[in-house]
């Protein structure tokens, strides 16, 4: 699942075609399947968002949560594709994108009424 953090007014009118670039770089390096994507937008009010100085109204968090298995220079490969599209397909500045993986072992993932573990997935988790 992917959870994208931005100021409302600036993260509205970019959110599907952000989502088309972040699930095209979890296909190309991850080979996610075309269905599999689970993206979550939060749009926020100005005063509620903080951000680092440097960064402009445009500064956007995306969160990655996938099971562990993946490796390191995979993982590093994702986060420099994305912000590369990010830039040029959507315009946004790579200072003003935050990424982070967070894993969690299969077992404490639940979907489809059993756990990560237990799932037959259509994809490849060690790559």
């Amino acid at each position: 699942m992917i959870v994208v953090y931005g100021i409302k007014e600036r993260l509205n009118p970019v959110k599907a075609k952000l989502s088309d670039v972040i699930h095209g770089c979890m296909q190309s390096v991850l080979g996610m399947p075309e269905d599999k994507r689970a993206h979550r937008f939060i749009p926020l009010d100005k005063e509620d968002f903080y951000y680092p100085g440097g960064r402009s109204d445009a500064y956007t968090v995306i969160e990655i949560n996938m099971m562990t298995g993946r490796e390191h220079e995979t993982q590093k490969a994702l986060i420099k594709e994305i912000f590369q599209r990010v830039e040029s397909e959507i315009g946004i500045s790579p200072v003003d994108v935050e990424i982070t993986i967070k894993e969690q072992p299969a077992h404490c993932w639940g979907f489809r009424g059993i756990t990560g573990d237990e799932a037959k997935l259509n994809y490849k988790l060690n790559v």
